[in-house]
């Protein structure tokens, strides 16, 4: 039978789903990703080192994508990066890391988030989406999903962190959240596609986890009639 839900209904009825979370865990099990959208959030100069296997070279990282409610309707933080730091300054990020010696990736994940945004609310994890692998930077990093049922209170961290911004999840669901923006490094000039979400432009490695996890989102609405 198809579905008697519009695609705009669908997406208001996911972003204030309450058992969204366990649709998510549901959907990480079952090995639905939407790795190809990944794929697709690709920058320019790329050549497809993105999709490939990561060099014995390759540090390892993880971040945490941090479902919370806020009015009724879920979130991810992001992290606006102060423009003083020499490496991603003024980019939009997830919270996240080097993982330690010792460490898991799930925990490193867990651990920079309260690093960086000082928070201490409980956490469920719910699972990992595809690592992806950073030429720039020689990282491969281990996104993990978590929710939390507690309402975050963040406390950034100031040399880390510049602001902290809220994102409806429902808003990488939309017909014009893609964009295209041109990146200036000296003597190279580029396009990358991005994540428009207010004034925020949200591109790189960032843009590829989440467009993962909007393909994610999107088997999961699936599952409206």
């Amino acid at each position: 039978m198809r579905s008697t839900l519009s695609i705009e209904s669908k997406i208001v009825a996911l972003a204030s789903d309450p058992v969204l979370p366990e649709r998510m865990r549901a959907a990480l099990r079952g090995g639905q990703r939407g790795r190809s959208a990944a794929i697709r959030m690709s920058p320019q100069l790329a050549y497809g080192r993105h999709a490939g296997p990561a060099p014995y070279t390759a540090r390892a990282a993880a971040v945490l994508l941090l479902m919370f409610q806020r009015g009724g309707r879920w979130h991810l933080p992001l992290t606006e990066r102060p423009l003083s730091l020499a490496h991603h300054g003024g980019q939009i990020s997830l919270p996240g890391g080097a993982i330690d010696a010792g460490e898991s990736a799930s925990e490193a994940a867990v651990r920079e988030l309260r690093e960086e945004l000082g928070v201490a609310c409980r956490l469920d994890l719910l699972g990992p989406l595809a690592e992806c692998y950073v030429f720039a930077s020689d990282y491969t990093i281990a996104p993990w999903l978590a929710v939390t049922p507690d309402a975050p209170q963040w406390q950034p961290h100031a040399g880390e962190v510049e602001s902290v911004v809220e994102l409806p999840i429902e808003s990488l669901l939309r017909q014009d959240a893609v964009g295209s923006l041109t990146i200036d490094r000296g003597p190279l000039v580029f396009h990358a596609p991005c994540f428009r979400v207010g004034e925020a432009r949200i591109w790189g490695a960032t843009s590829m986890i989440l467009s993962e996890f909007a393909g994610v989102l999107r088997d999961c609405s699936n599952s409206f009639a």
